[in-house]
């Protein structure tokens, strides 16, 4: 469990984020606080939110009834617990693309790439993550350029790299979106250093690299 300073701390961010109008919060809030659960996004942001409900949805998350509990639960871990508890495993990661427009984004990765959507939020959406196997995509809406000029292309700046794990997968796999009409910054390639990798191009200019072992 965290320290308890480090869990007020995060309270307090959830409490600046909705007084901010930072919209990916009020999913949080909706899902975690039941008295918020029949408000729609700006709705949660509209209503009174204070220190003690960031706190109540902090405790929640964690799995507690409510803020004092969780500082019970805190506060009476012994120093031989903390010592026993096993080192955290990073169980997976997902790259966070920018893009202007949610639907076309989930559209594209679905009809084209052959992901499905894991979830959307908001309304209009703002934010959702799009997966293929054990592939993950966020996809963040951003209603203005986030890079200046051409520098992306010119430097060949990734936004994620996927991975296969044979030759026959990313031969297969640069086939299959050939057929569906990708659009490639980089055709199939073999690399020097012997990887063979292609690149993808969103229509939001997000560079996707898949790449493989080249035999």
């Amino acid at each position: 469990m965290p320290n308890l300073e480090n869990i007020r701390k995060q309270a307090k961010q959830y409490l600046r984020w909705h007084r901010e109008r930072y919209y990916p919060v009020a999913a949080e809030i909706r899902a975690n606080l039941p008295r918020f659960q029949h408000l729609d996004d700006s709705g949660i942001l509209d209503a009174s939110f204070k220190l003690s409900d960031a706190q109540e949805l902090v405790a929640r998350q964690m799995g507690f009834e409510g803020w004092q509990a969780l500082k019970s639960g805190a506060q009476s871990m012994s120093s031989h617990s903390k010592q026993s508890a096993p080192r955290p495993v990073l169980s997976s990661t997902s790259a966070q693309l920018f893009v202007a427009d949610i639907k076309t984004s989930c559209d594209f990765f679905t009809e084209k790439l052959g992901f499905t959507v894991d979830f959307v939020h908001g309304e209009p959406p703002f934010y959702g993550q799009v997966i293929r196997d054990r592939a993950q995509l966020a996809l963040r809406l951003v209603c203005e350029p986030v890079f200046v000029g051409n520098i992306r292309k010119r430097e060949h700046l990734l936004s994620a790299s996927i991975a296969v794990d044979t030759a026959d997968e990313i031969k297969h796999l640069f086939l299959d979106f050939q057929a569906a009409d990708v659009p490639f910054h980089q055709t199939l390639k073999k690399e020097p250093w012997g990887a063979r990798n292609f690149i993808v191009l969103d229509p939001d200019g997000n560079l996707i690299l898949f790449a493989g072992p080249a035999e």
